[in-house]
């Protein structure tokens, strides 16, 4: 083992074990202005370790949080159809349950642009985003959604609370996987929620990752792979219990975990945790053979471009996401593949993509250009995208999803 080797984000082993290395690649969110392209752009290396104490999925380089998202930090949740719904069907559903009212107090960490929080805003519950990208905060307090432009920490958790704010919920949608001071966030979340208040996290689960290879969602933006495992380790150190657990289908397979401060475990945890018990997701042979899969996939990926290229055929590409980005980057996809990208948040048009230049636009040129296959780097919204996209379709337009099998549809 490499003495130099990290120590665990979370329980702070040094017997970290790595198992999959997608090579040096550009940060996947850190799309590039025309000027940009001549001038230097940095690399980072993309490993990625198991920690046998605790179970925790980890990379192993830590990229300064400053330098992912604060300048220019380019997603907007609002530009998704169906993760506004999502949000919203979340909200309803706990405002009921939890009978929240005027009195209670709403906090989101990584707020965004305001999607998530404006639901409560309309029915009159107080509440407060936290987010540390200028553009998005912004847009937030447009929508009436107060918000505080800053990175949330425990500081800032004992600041609030020393003001007399205490939230009867906390929400945390895909962020944990993007903090660095992982123990710190948790301590944080712990010391601004009211006793008999709840934490409400959303995480991409390690599971369907590793079930389906979807290795293009590892990057350096998100730190750790969270398994329910892992996750009960990291809380119960902070005095919080994981009571109830939905799996849900957004993002290629997550987690929405209720934690409070009082044991009352449904039986929905006891499940998950037997389960990954029961395929060894705490056991290292479980991790083993991924890396061979993923080589799997650039292998039959990069020969189906190959031949479609040989056949004369044009391809372009959909979604300038971060998966996008190490994807492209990993399996080697340039411009002698791809002829554009095209994304529907209007802030990517006339950028490029990481690492491998490509051009964004907008969609429209889907049209115009009429590709003959659209590889679809979105992959987790395929199907809406297929469904936007059944003009190309009628005119003999084909698409490309490249995970789990690369394939045509």
């Amino acid at each position: 083992m490499n003495h130099s080797m990290p120590t665990c984000r979370s329980c702070g082993a040094s017997d970290l074990y790595k198992f999959l290395d997608l090579g040096r690649t550009p940060l996947a969110d850190r799309l590039l202005t025309k000027e940009q392209l001549d001038g230097p752009e940095p690399f980072f290396p993309l490993e990625v370790a198991y920690c046998p104490r605790c179970s925790l999925v980890q990379i192993l380089e830590t990229v300064q949080p400053e330098l992912l998202f604060c300048d220019d930090y380019p997603y907007y949740s609002s530009f998704l159809p169906a993760l506004l719904k999502h949000s919203r069907d979340n909200v309803m559903e706990l405002i009921d349950s939890r009978r929240l009212s005027a009195e209670s107090l709403v906090v989101e960490l990584a707020s965004n642009d305001g999607y998530l929080l404006k639901n409560y805003v309309e029915k009159g519950i107080p509440v407060l985003g936290v987010d540390p990208a200028d553009g998005p905060a912004s847009e937030a307090r447009k929508k009436g959604v107060p918000t505080l432009n800053t990175f949330f920490t425990v500081e800032l958790a004992q600041d609030l609370r020393k003001q007399g704010l205490r939230a009867d919920i906390i929400h945390a949608n895909n962020v944990l996987a993007h903090v660095k001071d992982t123990n710190g966030f948790v301590e944080g979340i712990s010391c601004l929620l009211k006793d008999d208040g709840v934490v409400v996290i959303e995480v991409p689960y390690v599971r369907d990752l590793i079930d389906h290879c979807e290795f293009d969602t590892i990057y350096h933006e998100h730190l750790c792979y969270f398994s329910v495992t892992a996750l009960n380790h990291l809380f119960r150190r902070y005095g919080l219990f994981i009571n109830d657990i939905r799996q849900l289908s957004i993002h290629g397979g997550s987690l929405r975990l209720y934690a409070e401060k009082k044991e009352n475990r449904a039986a929905s945890v006891r499940s998950l945790l037997e389960e990954e018990s029961n395929r060894s997701i705490n056991q290292l042979s479980y991790y083993r053979d991924f890396a061979q899969k993923v080589e799997g996939v650039r292998t039959s990926l990069l020969e189906l471009q190959t031949r479609l290229k040989e056949e004369g055929k044009t391809i372009a590409a959909y979604g300038a996401a971060a998966k996008g980005s190490t994807l492209i980057n990993y399996v080697g996809i340039g411009e002698e593949f791809i002829d554009f990208v095209v994304d529907r948040n209007t802030y990517k048009h006339g950028k490029f993509m990481p690492g491998k230049h490509l051009p964004i636009y907008g969609t429209e040129q889907i049209l115009e250009k009429m590709p003959d296959y659209l590889l679809i780097l979105a992959w987790n919204f395929a199907d809406e995208i297929m469904q936007q996209q059944e003009q190309y379709q009628q005119r003999g337009g084909r698409f490309i999803i490249p995970i789990p099998d690369p394939r045509i549809v």
